[in-house]
């Protein structure tokens, strides 16, 4: 599917999407436990992936008719070898988390996904599983999928890059409490990211597992049980997707415009309010009843670093052009091992609309001053961020924009361009 979007402005109020990072790991740590439910979970292409992969360990998932719970039956913190191939699709989170699962298990799981998750590094995990008595193999022995895991994984301590993957640790912090020893874990590397594992560590606190950092990395004690306190866990709203429409507000703005659902947790793209207060934008946060309000506004370069939030990078590239002056987006070299390299495809893209951009290796440089976007034919690139921040250049670009591939927005906000519609803009899909 591609979409048309036209020059619009915006105003009204929308509901933040369900957190795509908190559904991923409430999803899973439910199949570690005997059973759960979980309420307001992203229900889209990615978690879905999560949910057959619990499915296939020997849990069961039944969401109600709204899909605004899921009553799970978990395998009890002992996967069973699952019967098929688990085919995580484009879900690199899936993949990670479910890998270390894998290992726990008495026997073999083979796992793949699309051609685009077949080319995220994975090397640094495997190798982890076999220093903790557990097997990881890549079958084109290129540190990439498909793999094959098997178990059962003992535990011990094992050193990791922190500046690869986040969802490293947090896979290993997951299993390493159904081991017997647990799982120390000493960071070879700064860790980048570091906001999701503290999702993770909140997450695993929720469901009664006891996770922490440590002086050289983390730690999780083993032989711990899974167990909700009352049974029942709530997703918190998406701070990833909030920020594209706080930037359309930002950009803009005709009114106000209102994102409900936004109530604070670990989630480090929190940040995108701190960073449109930096660049001068109107934002208020009612952090007590999780309301976010932006106008229009008059925006200034910045400079900011994404180490920790690799997510917002496509967003501000987005930010930059649409504002006056620099905007300097620093230690993004990670983000270059996403579903596509997010730093070339911003950069070539915005390029192509007009904008002056100025790509490195570990920084993106946008001259607000020098660019004027103009609407052109993009590549989504088969990834939904990229569709999303592209969605933004549009609405202050001249002339009309299509973006190919823009169906992938339903990896992470499935009614984006439903959203948008009712803020205001003129947006058309072509099949």
């Amino acid at each position: 599917m591609d979409v048309t979007v036209s020059p619009s402005t915006v105003s009204g109020t929308a509901r933040a999407p369900p957190s795509k990072s908190y559904t991923h790991r409430a999803i899973l740590a439910a199949g570690y436990a005997d059973s759960a439910t979980v309420h307001n979970p992203l229900m889209s292409a990615d978690t879905r992936a999560t949910i057959r992969a619990v499915e296939a360990f020997g849990g069961t998932v039944e969401a109600d008719e709204s899909n605004e719970r899921l009553h799970i039956t978990g395998f009890d913190g002992t996967p069973a070898v699952p019967e098929d191939v688990i085919d995580c699709a484009n879900s690199g989170t899936t993949m990670r988390l479910v890998t270390a699962t894998a290992a726990l298990a008495d026997g073999l799981t083979v796992l793949t996904g699309d051609s685009s998750l077949r080319s995220r590094p994975q090397g640094p995990l495997l190798r982890a599983l076999e220093q903790l008595a557990g097997r990881g193999e890549s079958t084109r022995a290129n540190g990439q999928a498909p793999l094959v895991v098997g178990g059962p994984l003992m535990g011990g301590s094992v050193g990791l890059p922190g500046d690869v993957s986040s969802q490293f640790i947090s896979a290993l912090l997951f299993a390493g409490a159904s081991t017997d020893a647990g799982v120390n874990i000493s960071l070879q590397t700064r860790l980048k990211s570091a906001p999701y594992v503290d999702i993770t560590i909140d997450l695993l606190d929720d469901f009664g597992v006891s996770a922490r950092r440590t002086s050289r990395g983390f730690s999780v004690a083993g032989r711990q049980s899974y167990r909700l306190r009352d049974g029942e866990y709530t997703v918190p709203g998406d701070f990833s997707s909030i920020s594209y429409l706080l930037a359309a507000g930002a950009l803009v703005g005709e009114d106000e415009v209102q994102i409900r659902g936004a109530t604070p947790s670990a989630q480090g793209d929190e940040a995108i309010v701190d960073i449109l207060d930096s660049m001068g934008a109107t934002v208020d946060w009612n952090r007590e009843d999780g309301v976010l309000s932006v106008e229009g506004s008059s925006l200034t370069g910045t400079e900011v670093s994404v180490a920790d939030t690799p997510d917002l990078l496509p967003t501000i590239a987005v930010l930059g052009a649409g504002a006056s002056g620099t905007t300097t987006i620093t230690d993004c070299e990670h983000v270059r091992y996403k579903e596509t390299d997010r730093v070339a495809a911003m950069a070539e893209s915005l390029s192509k609309m007009g904008a002056s951009v100025d790509e490195r290796e570990e920084t993106l440089i946008v001259d607000g001053d020098a660019s004027r976007l103009h609407g052109e034919t993009v590549d989504g690139r088969g990834d939904h961020r990229i569709v999303m921040a592209l969605t933004l250049a549009a609405l202050v670009a001249s002339g009309e924009t299509t973006i190919t591939g823009a169906e992938h927005v339903d990896v992470s906000f499935p009614g984006f361009f439903e959203d948008l519609s009712s803020l205001g803009v003129a947006v058309t899909t072509h099949e």
